[in-house]
């Protein structure tokens, strides 16, 4: 569903915030029966929810810091406007800094720290905007930013890990592109001039990389061109259409090695999301739309929706997303139906994340462990193929005047 911005007035005072709905009728309707006059002109359409914790120029680490000190703060007694003047004092990102005044001036002018929050919706996503609201309606503002704090450290974790994997095929694999292209387009070219001159007839391995080698030389400028124009029309394809993310997210989850790790990776950060909503008192169908649009893969995400269409039909959670068993494992599924018996759902979807965070650590050394030696052999068969077709022609000369 869309998400709407919204204003409207409450005792003369206007307010601002957003909104999951499927229309815009719903919205001004769910706004009345919260005692909010809504102002239909102020209530359009917002787009994609954005659940990046890095952008806006304010790192993540940054934000997690500010979330576990402030949670302090306010624990000790201080004041949410005095807390926000020391934490903004002692910040060295110029532009989080800058952040940090404007939701004092702004909480110090009458708003509410979530509505100032969800002005700088570049750092401050609409699940901490609507956790931070619920911990200020509900009277704890700081245990409400100390499970905030905690959350953002474990999904910052995993991207952590996930991106520590990538970096060594990432240096491997640019490496190999580098020498073989070193080797075909300047190597293999002299080589190809000295057998020209001896007049030798050349075997079909030395011929076809030769041939191979004309073609990069002759064309690497219309390569390089068709690579950047395919990578800007995956990106476009990826970031633009539903569809296209549906395709390029279901391809990543049927891949060897790389799909079960991103599904281990969906799975906790699904888990943890929703503990810490339900926890924050987010309700269930509110917490599902969100943690939906947190889970970075459009296919677990429609599964989601799927799911949370089902609960709001009166099913439990976990019937729900028993019918997606590619997606929840069984053992998901039944752990969340005895957090549901038990009336302990966000701590069993707590300990269901810190498994799959466990698991996403032995996936990522199992990664590593397979793709060294794939990546390894293949660059040194490849070498291997270049080094003996350049030999063979000598060989051939050899034997000749040998005999």
């Amino acid at each position: 569903m869309p998400v709407f911005v919204w204003e409207g007035k409450v005792k003369g005072k206007v307010q601002r915030g957003e909104m999951v709905a499927p229309s815009k009728s719903a919205v001004l309707a769910r706004l009345r029966q919260m005692q909010i006059q809504p102002i239909p002109d102020k209530v359009r359409e917002k787009g994609r929810l954005s659940f990046s914790f890095s952008l806006g120029g304010v790192p993540s680490k940054d934000l997690v810091v500010f979330t576990r000190q402030l949670s302090t703060m306010i624990d000790a007694g201080l004041p949410i406007v005095q807390s926000l003047e020391v934490l903004a004092s002692q910040q060295t990102n110029s532009k989080f800094k800058k952040i940090l005044n404007n939701i004092k001036e702004e909480v110090e002018a009458g708003s509410t720290f979530a509505d100032a929050l969800a002005k700088h919706k570049d750092v401050f996503n609409v699940l901490y905007v609507n956790l931070v609201r619920a911990g200020e309606t509900g009277g704890s503002l700081d245990v409400i930013l100390q499970r905030l704090s905690v959350y953002l450290e474990k999904i910052e974790g995993i991207k952590r890990k996930i991106k520590g994997a990538m970096v060594y095929p990432s240096i491997v694999i640019s490496v190999a592109i580098i020498v073989l292209a070193i080797v075909l387009i300047f190597v293999v070219p002299t080589f190809a001039e000295l057998f020209k001159d001896l007049g030798t007839t050349l075997p079909s391995l030395t011929q076809l990389v030769i041939s191979i080698s004309d073609f990069f030389k002759n064309n690497i400028i219309y390569i390089l061109s068709s690579l950047v124009l395919l990578s800007i029309l995956l990106s476009l394809l990826y970031g633009k259409t539903e569809k296209g993310r549906k395709i390029i997210d279901g391809f990543l989850l049927r891949l060897w090695l790389v799909g079960p790790l991103l599904l281990k990776t969906t799975t906790a950060r699904f888990c943890r999301t929703l503990a810490t909503l339900t926890s924050g008192g987010i309700p269930i169908l509110e917490g599902l739309e969100i943690t939906a649009r947190a889970s970075g893969n459009k296919v677990v995400e429609e599964a989601i929706l799927e799911a949370r269409s089902v609960v709001s039909e009166g099913q439990t959670l976990a019937d729900s997303l028993s019918a997606r068993p590619r997606i929840f494992p069984p053992m998901v599924i039944q752990m969340i139906q005895v957090g549901e018996q038990t009336g302990a759902l966000d701590d069993m979807l707590n300990k269901i994340a810190d498994f799959y965070e466990e698991e996403v650590d032995a996936a990522v050394a199992a990664l590593m462990s397979a793709l060294e030696p794939v990546m390894i052999a293949f660059l040194g068969a490849t070498v291997g193929v270049i080094v003996v077709s350049m030999y063979l022609p000598m060989f051939k000369l050899i034997s000749t005047l040998a005999g």
